[in-house]
């Protein structure tokens, strides 16, 4: 097959085109650098021993996406391109519905136009909302989600729903993803915040490696057994293997359906925190915050639709998966800068 990745430069889009070379796949990536490399498309392509097609520039482009059709046969398209921080949506949320909720429709239409029907949506459990009945199905109700970022993300599936339900000719995968974390065993490719990173992994382990002073724990006052948030925290190559395997669903099924990916179980920030330590072999310089806006108490999955249906199942535990991140972190102190 050919598979085009939108945002595949990214921190989970390298490693979903890492699989997918790895399988056999011709691999056709569009990013626009604001948020990644061009040297996580170099490493994946020495990981694999084999090339990927590029093409530099705007997911919302809709020349782009004409050329880039064109160009390549593409069989299946994977959706990563997007703004993902909660903190920030809430900050700046026009352009979170600008370039999630505008340059999905703009990539349907080009979709559309190639005759290209098969679609994968990377999506956030950040849909859910604020809920107190854990863990999560995928028949949870969806409450208001608590940040512009998780109502963009909403809104596109609700759009690709209804879009589906409009034309039989297409398939539509919408991942779930809790919260991804870990790297590729080799750690050559990771995760490489621009700035300061936004989610707790990445900021702990630059504070383990000297980057950063401190940890900051926003909140803890949770209705949690130890008062800080509690999250599901998934491989980054669970996370990717997960993506194979709704491609091959959606070869033999029509339709739109959505999947939870997640372990099933939750973690406290103070959890990570102890656990990262056990593994640096250092305690980290912490202190507490208050909570930050978008922020919720506790989330995790119930990844049973996806094991039934897909055939997946998480197979790296929370031991494999900051060990995998803190040897990216060495290796790379400065990302793909070092």
């Amino acid at each position: 097959m050919h598979i085009l990745l939108t945002g595949g430069a990214g921190y989970i889009g390298t490693h979903v085109m890492l699989c997918c070379l790895e399988a056999g796949h011709s691999v056709t990536v569009v990013d626009d650098f604001s948020n990644s490399s061009p040297k996580a498309i170099a490493r994946v392509e020495a990981l694999a021993g084999c090339r990927v097609v590029f093409h530099q520039g705007d997911i919302r482009d809709a020349a782009l996406l004409d050329r880039v059709f064109q160009e390549s046969k593409i069989d299946t398209v994977l959706h990563f391109a997007g703004l993902k921080a909660v903190n920030e949506s809430v900050e700046n949320p026009l352009s979170y519905y600008d370039v999630n909720v505008g340059g999905t429709i703009a990539l349907a239409q080009a979709m559309g136009r190639a005759g290209v029907f098969r679609l994968v949506f990377s999506s956030t459990a950040s849909v859910y909302g604020e809920q107190e009945k854990m863990p999560l199905t995928e028949s949870s109700p969806i409450d208001d989600p608590t940040s512009p970022y998780g109502r963009s993300k909403r809104m596109v599936e609700q759009i690709l729903e209804d879009h589906c339900a409009s034309d039989p000719r297409w398939a539509i995968a919408v991942l779930r993803y809790f919260n991804p974390a870990g790297a590729h065993i080799s750690g050559q490719i990771g995760e490489d915040p621009r700035g300061t990173p936004a989610n707790l992994i990445p900021y702990a382990t630059q504070v383990a490696i000297g980057q950063r002073a401190a940890l900051s724990v926003f909140g803890n006052d949770y209705p949690t057994p130890d008062g800080t948030g509690v999250r599901d925290y998934i491989h980054v190559m669970d996370l990717a293997a997960g993506h194979l395997m709704a491609v091959d669903y959606l070869r033999m099924h029509m339709g739109y359906r959505v999947w939870n990916l997640g372990t099933g179980r939750g973690h406290s920030v103070l959890q990570i925190v102890q656990e990262l330590e056990n593994i640096i072999g250092k305690p980290l310089p912490t202190n507490f915050a208050e909570r930050r806006s978008g922020d919720i108490a506790q989330c995790w999955a119930d990844p049973a639709r996806a094991e039934r249906e897909l055939g997946w199942r998480a197979q790296h535990d929370l031991n494999e998966m900051l060990a995998d991140h803190w040897r990216w972190q060495k290796l790379n102190p400065k990302g793909y800068d070092s």
